[in-house]
């Protein structure tokens, strides 16, 4: 198979401020490059959605790898999942603190280990035993963070307020020349969350979802909500039965709304290379590689 390759990536849904726009979609852009570039060299989906995710976990503008939120005891604690269309493996890991890319490890997980999820410690020590280098945690923090988390902690300001709900999650979803699908997520979760709370985004069918069958998807958004409807898994199965993914990604944040009160985004990209991008919060971050090779980038959808 030819098929012209397409990737997509999303750095979060919410209510973005002003002055962070430029900085998400220049992150945006500049990840969706790096994995286009996979696959323009004949990669797989699968390197080129792990090469633009650790671009973005790198990136301390997004709440992923470097940057992420701190939970209720002012620690960084972090998800990833990454799943294969074509053989609907999977990896993921959830509540790890000392690895610098999270989708990496959960790549790892998918192909040497024996289990399709590992979470904290154990991660961590799977991680180790398997020569991924491991960091101090207080290396993940950056001073942004650290900031909006003692304001919330005192109770203050913009970041104690409904306002400090920001999703800044980061996903990717590639099609290659072999027609496989692959699809990305990872974050920091929610600020403040207690500690080990684990959200959407590493779960398979809610965060991330891959099948040649049908489509690729990455989630961000509320992450209580998003698994209560299996977000991912949900809008491939719409593509599968007919709708075109931007069809399918919008009529499932609808859902979202209607049944649980949520709000968020969904990336969507099927095997023909046709994608969906929808978001019901004020804004989200995505670019895009298509066909002819260009890059487009934006804060909201459309």
């Amino acid at each position: 198979m030819n098929q012209t390759p397409v990737i997509v990536v999303h750095g979060g849904a919410w209510k973005i401020p002003e002055e962070e726009h430029e900085p998400h979609m220049e992150g945006c852009r500049q990840a969706a490059i790096a994995g286009w570039e996979v696959l323009r060299s004949g990669g797989s989906a699968l390197d080129a959605v792990e090469t633009a995710v650790c671009l973005l976990e790198d990136d301390p503008t997004f709440d992923a790898g470097r940057g992420s939120c701190l939970n209720a005891v002012g620690e960084v604690e972090m998800d990833a999942i990454i799943m294969d269309g074509r053989t609907l493996r999977l990896g993921a890991v959830a509540a790890i603190r000392r690895v610098r890319h999270p989708v990496s490890l959960a790549r790892l997980v998918m192909e040497v280990g024996l289990h399709n999820f590992l979470v904290g410690p154990g991660a961590e020590e799977f991680a180790r035993q398997h020569g991924m280098a491991l960091v101090s945690p207080e290396e993940l923090v950056v001073e942004r963070e650290r900031v909006r988390w003692e304001a919330w902690r005192a109770g203050e300001g913009l970041y104690a307020a409904e306002l400090f709900r920001p999703a800044g999650t980061v996903g990717a979803v590639a099609l290659d020349r072999e027609g496989n699908l692959a699809a990305a997520t990872s974050t920091g979760g929610k600020p403040g969350k207690w500690p080990g709370r684990v959200g959407d985004s590493p779960l398979v069918g809610c965060g991330a979802y891959a099948d040649n069958r049908s489509a690729a998807a990455s989630a961000t958004g509320d992450g209580e909500a998003l698994m209560r409807i299996l977000a991912t898994g949900a809008v491939c199965a719409r593509v599968a039965e007919g709708r075109s993914p931007q069809e399918a990604a919008e009529g499932i944040l609808a859902l979202l709304a209607e049944r649980t009160g949520g709000c968020g985004g969904l990336i969507v990209l099927d095997p023909r290379g046709r994608y969906g991008i929808a978001h019901t919060t004020p804004h989200m971050a995505w670019a895009v590689v298509a066909a002819d090779g260009h890059v487009r980038a934006g804060i909201r959808a459309g």
